[in-house]
């Protein structure tokens, strides 16, 4: 009887898998396998998005940058409600409505004429020679949706008793490919270093 057991035990463990057993555990394979090809590609999605995020984020961080310290070492602000003006831009201007202004314009610390404004293609555009020649200081991988100019206290004295203020208001999106897009805002506010009401 023994044998007999040992015998059947011994076929048992000769005769291999069913084709039952095959096809589940084929089955799970396939499924951690899938589960697992989602993960590791939404991994390689994210880390393509942060790169590719980190790279617009310094490129605008630098725009950003320029922007204030001319701003911040300028004077005579001129803040226009409309897209592009060229030559001379007038005397400074407050621009406090809603939706700010769309280009700003002033005197730099060594007397040449800049301008800021954004270019039909969503880059920010800076002029260094009172609007005739213009080049862009944002990256092809930034789409700037809006840019606003704010400009308090920009008249002169007795009228205007404020000291000289811009506020920067930029929105769009970064990012080439549609997957890879992450929208921002920023907002920065420069103070005249020069003092405009001693």
């Amino acid at each position: 009887m023994i044998k007999k057991q040992e015998t059947r035990n011994k076929k048992q463990k000769d005769r291999g898998f069913t084709l039952i057993e095959i096809m589940t555990a084929l089955s799970i394979f396939i499924l951690v396998m899938t589960v697992s090809m989602g993960s590791i590609i939404s991994v390689f999605d994210t880390n393509r998005k942060s790169r590719s995020l980190k790279v617009v984020m310094s490129n605008l961080n630098i725009a950003l940058e320029t922007m204030s310290r001319e701003i911040r070492f300028g004077r005579n602000y001129h803040c226009e409600l409309d897209n592009k003006t060229a030559g001379n831009f007038g005397p400074p201007l407050n621009c406090n409505v809603p939706g700010g202004g769309k280009l700003i314009s002033f005197l730099s610390n060594d007397g040449n004429q800049i301008v800021y404004v954004l270019n039909d293609d969503g880059a920010i555009e800076a002029s260094y020679d009172g609007g005739d020649n213009y080049e862009a200081i944002t990256g092809p991988e930034i789409d700037i949706k809006n840019l606003s100019f704010y400009v308090i206290g920009a008249g002169t004295a007795p009228e205007n008793t404020l000291q000289p203020r811009v506020y920067i208001n930029i929105k769009g999106e970064a990012g080439e490919a549609e997957k890879t897009k992450t929208s921002f805002s920023l907002q920065t506010m420069i103070s005249q270093r020069y003092l405009d009401n001693p």
